[in-house]
């Protein structure tokens, strides 16, 4: 579970804060604010912000927070706690269970702005997974839909399970897609569907399967036969988002292998990408693809984290691609080793979508033309054969009842751009400015690193020594982005925040990069060999 105890905002724009609640306010030498939950809450779980307003929605344990850009708390919203039992199916809101009840928490597991219906979708751990929509003014709720099996998206009680993908139409309710881990309850859960977002918050078919008879459903389930060969398999959802036509999640998975010279096979985790098409129903679209990143012979196929972005002129060109194409920055820890035990060591990865689209439409044709099995052990469990078909597949093919789901076999690598060997990479977010595409990276010791193009010319210490696990660049003024938040874990045992002082703003010939750093030795911005750890950090005096 993710547990955030710290929100630190970085100001790039001077601002004068009064103190509130448990809000830290900025001293002129001081380039944070931070916001504290209540001690009892311990956690959050989940953040987004209005790119509207640049107001922050925090999902917590037992709350929902509406935070002002500067960290001023507008607006909370109980969710939590409540009598129930996990074991509870349906919950006992819909019916009498036997069950011991117990006061329970809710921990927020997902968080969306619905900005068509001017709402938040915020989904707890309580009941099953039930969800709630709420106005994004004031956080009063329009409806919470919990009488149908359709209305439980998930029971495991991790914050970071479930991720959710909101598919916008101008003439028609929208679409979520939701993707989340089962914890061994298939026959409740399908790990990935697509839900039906009503424009009334309280209507019958709010969260409803897109589609769904007897034999077809806009879903997947993981086949109980699975767990006869991986007895603890599930698929951990670690990010999801759509462009062009389709939608997509990057996952995490156990998978049997054969070590070499070995005859005795062993559980790994691998990393994948998912793909569907928007505007499939049956899910005929459903390709997935390893994913993984190699420098130096070091194989770094851990998943941690990833974030979308365009590539800007300057990467673009590097990479022989549009200033408009996707590039999918990406954060691998090494080897393949056990989900809970990611090494130190990690990279940060590129990926152009395009090419990775490509591989999938090069997949697709080979199974069409009847070469290979479907490649997809999980859900098939034994190898299948493609099946020949006559048929053009373009950019935009979305499958057919045949040759589905599928499975890519060889993996798709990734473009490393900077390596970690001690303080492990945590969070991952990118964007361009001024056709320069920049990529920060929160850490395990709770510093914030920036490459600028291919060189780090910045590192900054937040609340010190907790992990960083969601940089966020929320909120952009004219030409310039006037904020960064992260949230940080706690430590055992550890309480308050430090606040890194004598840092000043940094200009590049001009060009203010949207930064902090302090004692930078400037020779490390001529390293063209990647991106460089600065050890002059923003340290607490």
């Amino acid at each position: 579970m993710w547990k955030w105890t710290c929100l630190v905002s970085h100001l790039l724009l001077s601002t004068t804060v009064s103190p509130l609640g448990r809000q830290q306010p900025l001293h002129p030498k001081r380039p944070f604010i931070t916001f504290t939950g209540e001690q009892a809450e311990g956690n959050f779980n989940h953040l987004v912000v209005d790119e509207r307003t640049g107001h922050i929605y925090l999902g917590a344990v037992n709350r929902i927070y509406k935070l002002s850009s500067d960290l001023k708390v507008l607006v909370t919203h109980q969710t939590g706690p409540d009598e129930d039992n996990p074991k509870c199916y349906p919950p006992r809101i819909v019916q009498t269970c036997n069950e011991p009840l117990t006061p329970t928490n809710n921990i927020n597991k997902m968080l969306l702005i619905d900005y068509k219906e001017n709402r938040l979708i915020a989904c707890g751990s309580l009941y099953q997974g039930i969800c709630k929509l709420l106005r994004l003014d004031d956080l009063f709720k329009l409806g919470e839909p919990f009488h149908k099996k359709e209305h439980y998206l998930s029971g495991v009680n991790e914050s970071g399970s479930v991720f959710g993908v909101i598919v916008s139409y101008s003439n028609m309710d929208d679409k979520l897609f939701i993707a989340t881990a089962v914890d061994g309850k298939p026959e409740y859960f399908p790990t990935i569907s697509s839900r039906k977002l009503t424009k009334n918050s309280e209507a019958d078919g709010m969260f409803a399967y897109v589609f769904h008879d007897e034999f077809v459903a806009s879903m997947i389930k993981i086949p109980s036969d699975t767990f006869t060969i991986i007895p603890d398999f599930d698929i951990y959802y670690i990010y999801g988002f759509s462009s062009g036509n389709f939608v997509y999640f990057l996952t995490l998975q156990p998978e049997m292998i054969s070590p070499p010279g070995s005859t005795t096979k062993e559980q790994v985790y691998t990393s994948k990408l998912v793909r569907l098409c928007k505007e499939d129903t049956a899910f005929n679209s459903y390709v997935e693809v390893p994913i993984g990143c190699e420098k130096n012979g070091v194989e770094y196929r851990l998943l941690q984290a990833a974030y979308l972005s365009k590539a800007g002129a300057i990467l673009a060109k590097s990479l022989g691609v549009g200033p408009e194409d996707d590039i999918l920055f990406t954060v691998f820890s090494k080897g393949q080793k056990r989900k809970m035990k990611s090494l130190d060591e990690s990279a940060l990865c590129i990926f152009v979508l395009k090419k990775i689209n490509d591989r999938i439409k090069d997949r697709l044709q080979s199974c069409y033309r009847g070469e290979g099995t479907l490649d997809l052990a999980w859900l098939k469990v034994k190898d299948i054969p493609c099946s020949s078909a006559l048929l053009t597949i373009d950019d935009n093919f979305c499958g057919l009842d045949m040759n589905a789901p599928l499975g890519v076999s060889s993996m798709v690598r990734g473009l490393p751009i900077f390596t970690e060997d001690g303080d492990r990479m945590t969070s991952v977010i990118a964007y361009v400015y001024k056709n320069h595409s920049l990529a920060f990276v929160g850490t395990k010791s709770g510093k914030l690193k920036k490459c600028f193009g291919q060189i780090l010319v910045s590192v900054i210490t937040f609340c010190a020594g907790r992990p960083v696990v969601f940089p966020v660049l929320p909120y952009h003024v004219g030409d310039l982005s006037n904020f960064f938040y992260g949230a940080q874990r706690p430590l055992p045992g550890q309480a308050g925040v430090h606040t890194p002082e004598g840092c000043k703003e940094y200009t590049e010939d001009g060009l203010r990069v949207g930064s902090l750093i302090c004692n930078i030795n400037s020779r490390g911005l001529g390293d063209k060999r990647g991106c460089q750890q600065i050890q002059h950090m923003c340290t607490p005096k």
